[in-house]
């Protein structure tokens, strides 16, 4: 073979080389790129706060793609197969208390204040071992500095409580702190933004008996006003986000004709008023929960006791089955003193603690029982006296009445629960 020709059959075995080089590089940069394989999930360096809250509901969530409840079909899908890119470290260490939650309620005023370190050394020296503690509170103000990305929030943003000072006492403490936000009862959105509110037929904003102001469910702006928040709570190193007023005003189907107010994408759907009110809500709770799974945090909500006792509660948009199944906790405001005359047989309900909450968890627990996966169960508990009431329909509350209603509550299988008084000033010699 002449060298001319040698060099020529080189030349074209290394062309081919080459070339069938360069389809193994290909085929291996493709192997790596989004379309053709899922990339890596990070993993989170804490475990699980609570196993039967994280691994129950992903056993029985799996393959599912829930779909949020409208009739003519959902807003939107939450793809539950679907997990977060990554998962959000605080860097706060706090554990879910073992022997579950047993906590008080704490204003931001208190939070931030002197008489903070009470209610720590009342935490410590009890069975207690969670605050709840006011991030927006309820006529809309925000209790400390967030890094919210919206005008009106930091028109409204309050330095009183420190929240680095407050999440190291906290952890120091290995207190479960849990971020209260007050969603649609919300008066400075409402005055700074009618058109997310209800309007009179004057145009002014529609402001209930005691001069408070909702804004509008059916509206995703007003979702994520709040989920932006209960977004930055959750950066804060707050385990636990906790929505209350997730409903409407109070007898809202007897004030709705009256009032001008959008329906927003729920204008389109077939279903009834009563049924709007309840998808709204209902989506909001399941909206704000894929929202924050990010975050490695817990969803809670706080609902009117009587949403469990009815089909649902139709002014104020409760569903309380509905709303159970896209939460991790359901803490169902039962205090004796709001029920009324003859509610579970009793025609003084206040005087009857054990017996009201007794009554009541019967019902809950039976309504809960029957959903798929259903949420903690953590009932807020009474620990103010209703003078309001008036002679005769009334006691005073203290220790006896606090232990009264937790015996309740551990008669029908609940250990965990939430005591409520506005001013922070719980029963001395309680046994939790």
């Amino acid at each position: 073979m002449s060298t001319r020709n040698f060099l020529i059959m080189t030349g074209g075995i290394l062309a081919v080389l080459f070339i069938l080089l360069g389809f193994a590089i290909r085929a291996e940069l493709n192997e790596g790129t989004p379309e053709t394989a899922e990339a890596p999930k990070e993993e989170s360096s804490e475990e699980p706060a609570e196993e039967q809250t994280t691994d129950t509901k992903e056993e029985t969530k799996e393959n599912e793609s829930a779909a949020l409840n409208l009739n003519e079909g959902p807003l939107y899908a939450v793809d539950k197969n679907t997990d977060p890119v990554f998962q959000y470290q605080s860097g706060v260490d706090i554990a879910y208390p073992e022997e579950g939650v047993k906590g008080i309620f704490v204003t931001g005023f208190t939070a931030g204040g002197e008489r903070m370190q009470e209610l720590i050394d009342l935490v410590n020296n009890t069975d207690l071992n969670s605050m709840v503690i006011d991030v927006k509170e309820d006529i809309g103000d925000i209790m400390m500095p967030l890094d919210v990305d919206n005008e009106i929030a930091q028109n409204y943003m309050y330095d009183y409580i420190n929240p680095e000072d407050l999440m190291t006492t906290l952890q120091d403490n290995q207190i479960y702190p849990i971020a209260r936000i007050v969603v649609f009862k919300d008066s400075r959105l409402a005055a700074e933004r009618p058109d997310l509110s209800y309007q009179n037929s004057d145009g002014t904003v529609w402001q209930n008996g005691s001069g408070e102001s909702f804004v509008n469910p059916f509206l995703k702006e007003v979702w994520d006003y709040n989920v932006d928040i209960a977004i930055e709570a959750a950066k804060l190193g707050f385990k636990e986000i906790q929505f209350d007023y997730v409903r409407f005003p109070e007898s809202f189907e007897t004030l709705s004709s009256g009032l001008t107010y959008d329906f927003g994408e729920y204008a389109d759907t077939e279903a009834d008023e009563v049924q709007q009110r309840v998808n709204a809500v209902t989506d909001f709770v399941a909206y704000a929960n894929e929202q924050l799974e990010p975050y490695d945090v817990d969803v809670s909500v706080d609902v009117f006791g009587y949403a469990a006792t009815q089909r649902e509660a139709p002014g104020i948009g409760q569903n309380f089955s509905q709303i159970a199944s896209n939460v991790d906790v359901i803490s169902s405001m039962i205090y004796p003193s709001h029920w009324g005359a003859g509610a579970f047989d009793f025609s003084t309900p206040d005087t009857e603690p054990y017996g009201v909450v007794d009554e009541y968890m019967k019902v809950e627990n039976e309504v809960l029982g029957a959903l798929e996966s259903p949420p903690k169960s953590r009932p807020w508990l009474q620990d103010f006296t209703a003078s309001y009431l008036g002679p005769g329909n009334y006691i005073n509350y203290g220790a006896a009445e606090v232990e009264a209603q937790i015996q309740a509550l551990k008669d029908n299988g609940v250990n965990e629960y939430l005591l409520w008084n506005a001013q922070n000033t719980y029963s001395e010699g309680t046994e939790y």
